[in-house]
This record gives C-alpha cells, structure tokens and sequence, in this order.
C-alpha cells in the first residue's frame, strides 16, 4: 500500500515533525524559523516543507482540523515515512479559569467522548498519555526558555465548542479528569502513535477563553503567541 495524502520520496520526510492544523502555518513556520526548506506536499494543498533549524533536519505539515483528519497524517508519517516524533501545535480553548488567553498548554494526557480509540483498538479508552519520553524535552526547553506552561490535561472535542453548547459532556467528564484546555486534535494523535509504538505531544496556545470578558486576541496577537509555542517547539527538538 502506497500513502495517498502525503506523496513524496521517503528521504524528504525527517524524522521529527511539526504538525499545525493549518498548511499556511506551516508555510509560515517553514519560512520563518526554517534553512534550506524544500516543499516536499502539496497534495490537497496540504503543504508540508522540511528544512533545519539549528542544524536539526524537520518538516512541518499541515494535519487540517480534528480526530480523523490527524489521524490520517500521523498513520501516514509514522507508517510510511518511518518519522519517530511527532509535536502537534495549534490553538485551543480554555477549560478552566486558571488557564489564561495566551497561555501555553502542554497535554499530559487527552481525553474525549470520541469513538476514535474503539474504531481504531477496539478499546473504549477515554483517556490517552502522551509521550513522556517527548514531553519532559518540552518541559526541559521551556525551564530553560523561561516560557511557562501549563502541564496537564487536554479534552479533545469533535465539535467547535464556540459554535456548540457541549455542557452535557462537560459533566459526564469524570470527577478525576480536569481539562485545562479543548482542542480537536490531541486524542487521535496520541492513539495513532500508541497503535504504532511511536512518540506524539500536543502544545497548545490559548486563543479564547469564557471565564475572561473582552479577551478576544487580534491576528497579530494571536500569531504572537504562537510564535511563541512554535519557538518552544522547535527548540525542544534540537
């Protein structure tokens, strides 16, 4: 069997990757921070480029947005572009008061009332660990960068919680699982790379948040605070 959404010569994919949501993201991050960067995808505008940063090879690709589309890309890069880490990068919402708007959230674990994990295990697993091996590199580069972050759970939803009241799965959430921020992602990535036996993590910046009046970011906020995130992860890598 051949990939079908990333097609390019394996020597192109390196073995760490950067994963946003959005391919322009990663466009952008390639431009910005990356050497010697080369588009290696391009198949339904998907964009992927790998360069180096600090003499460290890595590509970033665009996942598109929630469980089943990460999915797809993380089986492909880790099936058959043989990539060993994967750090998924992208925005979030969140879940708690003590969690700020331009915070940065690290997933611990995730969790989600999602039927990803039967679908693809046969398990009814609600909760899933990240890497530990990759996390505690993140949480080393950010003692040293001095960029806090927030360690612990992310909830992983499959709807857009700004659109959709989702209370009734808030409080079917057990008692001893305390999200700090909502993504769409997290879940499915970590299951793929636990089917596989490879290494996935999930920082995510804080975009939007119910428990702060009027703190709606500007664009040039918002990418301000990203830079920061993709800063930490690009410097957790080398």
């Amino acid at each position: 069997m051949n990939p079908i959404h990333i097609v390019t010569d394996k020597k192109n994919i390196a073995d760490v990757v950067l994963l946003p949501g959005d391919p322009l993201r990663a466009k952008y991050i390639a431009e910005k921070y990356l050497k010697d960067v080369t588009l290696v995808n391009d198949v339904r505008n998907m964009l992927g480029y790998t360069g180096t940063y600090k003499g460290k090879r890595v590509t970033v690709i665009g996942s598109g947005m929630g469980i089943p589309s990460v999915g797809i890309y993380a089986y492909e890069l880790y099936t058959f572009y043989n990539v060993k880490e994967i750090i998924r990068i992208g925005s979030s919402g969140a879940y708690t008061s003590e969690v700020k708007v331009r915070d940065i959230v690290l997933g611990k674990d995730a969790f989600s009332h999602s039927n990803f994990a039967y679908a693809i295990k046969r398990t009814d697993q609600k909760l899933i660990e990240a890497s530990k091996k990759l996390n505690e590199k993140i949480l080393n580069a950010s003692r040293l960068l001095n960029i806090p972050v927030h360690y612990g759970t992310i909830y992983t939803s499959e709807v857009f919680d700004l659109y959709h009241d989702i209370e009734h799965l808030r409080n079917s959430i057990p008692s001893d699982v305390k999200p700090l921020a909502s993504e769409m992602e997290a879940f499915g990535l970590f299951h793929i790379a636990d089917l596989l036996g490879k290494e996935a993590a999930c920082l995510a910046s804080v975009s939007d948040s119910k428990f702060e009046e009027n703190s709606d970011l500007t664009s040039e906020e918002r990418q301000n605070t990203l830079d920061q995130m993709i800063y930490l992860a690009l410097e957790s890598i080398i």
